[in-house]
């Protein structure tokens, strides 16, 4: 019989959890055969004979599938916390980001272990996990902190079933519903870009601005940005380093860069950009003589945006400063990433080129996709796009960047071209990076 029964001591209840008190389980015991000989399936432990018929009917239908591979019975039997441990070592730091990375160790260290780490793997339910997100909004947190943990246990128990440790992902099949509140802030219109942009001229916020609203880098991107990488000849530049993930404060010199994720990122400088870039390279020559005039000390990390001084910026208390700009200047609320998607909005509804919108963002096709909202099969890309040359992406800059500076052309055909700017004056303290 496929189904049998047995007598345990210490019994689990419909959650997996141990109740201390003897019982009857029961165990699924299927003979089949595979391509390569007669085999056997076991799981064992079921509360119920119903649960147990129940899994023994699917299981049936998907061992008579040649293409099936069953679990991995000795992993499987691993505690959620031994493997979201392993997982976020050995997946997290070859494919996060150093930000996303610490924050996924720390989730899992403070809200995932401490609710369901001495569950066994493959005992792992979505009932379970719904019991575990009702805990979590009963302790206050966010819709958006307890969405934030299913988001990583659905990756983590994805990998798991990918690599047959368990039947199927749990996470996938909750019945918690999460709320909209805390939802992303709408991207900036063209409209509304050019109106920023007209008010941070001459400020601090103008070359991070514009390397985030028209190019779409991230933050850590463009404080790690260094002139090596800018060819004023050949109107490239390389987005091929960034900041450092959690810089220490008060640091002065930066010694080595940490990767980006896409590496080999090159992208021109349009006629509109260009002259953000001289000017910003001739700002910094006049620090670094009238500092050298002083007495005072300047740190040449080589940074298009940095401190006066030329130390580096810190992430956070640029992200913090940012929000103060927006509201200082009474516009619609916006954080510093959502420049990014500014960018990859007004680029796309403009071209309608999502692949090179990616490549100029260092996206995947996928992330691209999602996060324009796009549905389609993207392993079927017209082979026109596999290798997206820096004209086509000059192509998407441009027509973007012109948009931003429509009147740019015909003024410069009236009169001669305008000398370097000198830095304006900040507009209020409040727009100190």
């Amino acid at each position: 019989m496929a189904v049998s029964s047995r007598q345990v001591q210490n019994k689990r209840d419909g959650n997996g959890v141990l109740t201390g008190k003897p019982g009857t389980v029961y165990d699924v015991n299927i003979k089949y055969n595979a391509p390569d000989g007669r085999k056997s399936y076991m799981k064992r432990g079921f509360a119920t004979k119903k649960e147990a018929t129940q899994h023994e009917a699917e299981m049936k239908t998907k061992l008579l599938n040649p293409t099936y591979t069953p679990t991995n019975s000795a992993q499987g039997k691993q505690t959620v916390k031994e493997y979201m441990e392993d997982w976020i070592e050995t997946h997290g730091k070859a494919n996060l980001r150093p930000s996303t990375y610490a924050s996924y160790q720390g989730w899992i260290k403070n809200h995932i272990v401490p609710n369901i780490g001495h569950v066994q793997l493959n005992q792992l339910s979505p009932a379970m996990l719904d019991k575990l997100f009702q805990q979590l909004f009963d302790k206050g947190l966010s819709n958006s902190s307890v969405k934030y943990t299913q988001r990583i246990l659905s990756v983590a128990l994805e990998a798991a079933r990918k690599y047959h440790y368990i039947e199927t992902n749990p996470a996938r099949d909750i019945i918690t519903k999460f709320g909209k509140q805390g939802k992303t802030p709408d991207p900036y219109t063209i409209e509304q870009m050019q109106e920023f942009m007209s008010k941070v001229i001459g400020t601090e916020w103008e070359m991070p601005v514009m390397l985030a609203g028209m190019y779409g880098l991230r933050l850590s991107e463009i404080l790690g940005l260094r002139w090596k990488n800018v060819d004023f000849q050949n109107n490239t530049f390389g987005v091929v380093e960034q900041l450092p993930f959690n810089l220490p404060a008060g640091t002065k010199e930066v010694a080595e860069m940490a990767p980006t994720k896409s590496n080999d990122r090159i992208l021109p400088i349009t006629d509109q950009t260009r002259l953000y870039f001289e000017q910003q390279l001739a700002l910094q020559e006049r620090r670094k003589e009238l500092t050298a005039a002083s007495g005072a000390p300047y740190y040449d990390n080589d940074l298009v945006v940095a401190k006066p001084d030329g130390a580096p910026f810190r992430r956070d208390t640029v992200s913090t400063a940012f929000g103060q700009l927006i509201r200082h200047l009474e516009l619609p609320h916006l954080r510093f990433h959502d420049l990014r998607h500014t960018a990859a909005t007004n680029m796309h509804q403009l071209t309608g080129d999502f692949y090179t919108v990616g490549e100029i963002l260092g996206h995947t096709l996928k992330g691209i996709g999602m996060s324009l909202g796009i549905s389609t099969n993207f392993d079927a890309v017209t082979a026109q796009y596999v290798d997206v040359r820096l004209n086509r992406k000059k192509t998407v800059l441009e027509t973007y960047h012109k948009a931003l500076h429509p009147q740019k052309e015909a003024a410069a055909a009236a009169k001669p071209a305008p000398t370097a700017k000198k830095p304006g004056r900040k507009k209020s303290s409040e727009m100190e990076l």
